[in-house]
């Protein structure tokens, strides 16, 4: 992580790609400016606007030398679904399976707890910097917008280097290297399959491609299976046409895509907001750019710190085994974001919004 001289609480950065962005230019929903030019900051929420950040400052990230990172008490945090509320639905989900409506659908949860006006994303990103370390990291932080969050990604969404589009989606979750079930590698090959579709529909006829299918990739306290798919983008289409192809992610709402949103749409108490949207960095100028999936992504919205957590839910699916997957993806994390305290954050419903 970084810091710069002068930068105030009040001040708009964004650490992305290895770079530090400050001097903010101007902002946009309008995803056709990441086509023109300058280095842009981009946050698409799962729902809602995307938000779209020029910096007229670009340059390689430093380590963090503000105040540390002071997180809530590590028993602050509740969850919108408490274990027997996430097993219903992992049991409703296998129903619709069974009755042909879907064929895997991505369940998910969301941690919060209160945060001190003191506490810094900028902080807390230098702290999962060092505490869990990930590729496609990122810290956006932009006051008059209302976007402040710390992102620890391990997954790669979209990935562009001139006419070269690449996905890279993770599906797959064990504890060990070894740990791997049939399940996991069935949900990474249905999402393969979704990815290319989605690319499909914007690349040149023939030129999507499957390079790389269910690699073990290690990660901070866990392992994950991950696919790359790769195309060629039709000449005239840019960042809209793409992200309008491919976007929400396939790996974080399931197959068919319009069948599980609907799904998720009736399961999940709360939405999702920033979580398992899509956060990076475009070069307009060199027409490059980079966005993750965001999972492992904390941010602060109504005064209090959130953070998501999920899986992939198929016929095969265990309802307490799919739990403890959402509890192993949290716990390095939580540590991280709430270092006074050793316990797990407790499993009672949140009060917004619950069922």
């Amino acid at each position: 992580m970084h810091t710069v001289a002068g930068y105030g609480p009040a001040d708009p950065l964004a650490v992305v790609g290895g770079r530090l962005l400050t001097g903010l230019v101007d902002g946009t929903s309008d995803l056709s400016a990441l086509d023109s030019s300058g280095f842009w900051a981009v946050v698409l929420p799962f729902e809602g606007a995307p938000t779209c950040a020029r910096f007229a400052d670009v340059r390689p990230a430093t380590p963090w030398r503000g105040r540390p990172w002071q997180g809530p008490e590590r028993d602050s945090w509740t969850s919108s679904l408490d274990a027997a509320q996430f097993a219903a639905g992992v049991d409703e989900i296998r129903a619709v399976i069974a009755a042909g409506g879907v064929y895997q659908v991505n369940l998910t949860r969301r941690l919060s707890a209160p945060l001190t006006a003191s506490s810094s994303i900028p902080a807390l990103g230098a702290a999962l910097a060092q505490g869990n370390p990930a590729p496609f990291s990122g810290v956006v932080h932009l006051p008059a917008q209302g976007v402040h969050l710390a992102s620890a990604s391990p997954e790669l969404f979209l990935a562009r280097h001139g006419d070269l589009v690449e996905s890279s989606p993770i599906k797959g979750t064990a504890a060990t290297v070894d740990g791997f079930l049939a399940k996991d590698s069935a949900e990474n090959v249905m999402i393969v399959d979704l990815v290319r579709n989605d690319l499909g529909r914007v690349c040149v006829t023939g030129s999507v491609e499957v390079p790389a299918l269910l690699a073990k990739e290690p990660h901070p306290g866990l392992f994950h299976l991950v696919s790359t798919v790769r195309g060629r983008l039709r000449p005239g289409l840019g960042w809209p046409d793409l992200v309008a192809a491919t976007f929400p992610p396939g790996s974080v709402t399931g197959a068919p895509k319009l069948a599980a949103l609907e799904v998720i749409a009736r399961l999940e108490p709360v939405p999702r907001d920033l979580y398992c949207g899509a956060i990076g960095w475009v070069d307009a100028d060199r027409d490059e750019g980079e966005l993750n999936v965001a999972i492992r992504t904390f941010w602060v919205a109504d005064g209090s710190l959130h953070l998501g957590t999920g899986g992939g839910i198929t016929w095969d699916s265990d309802p307490a085994g799919e739990w403890a997957e959402t509890e192993l993806k949290a716990a390095n994390l939580l540590r991280v974001a709430s270092p006074n305290g050793a316990g797990p954050a407790r499993s009672r419903t949140a009060g917004i919004g619950a069922p």
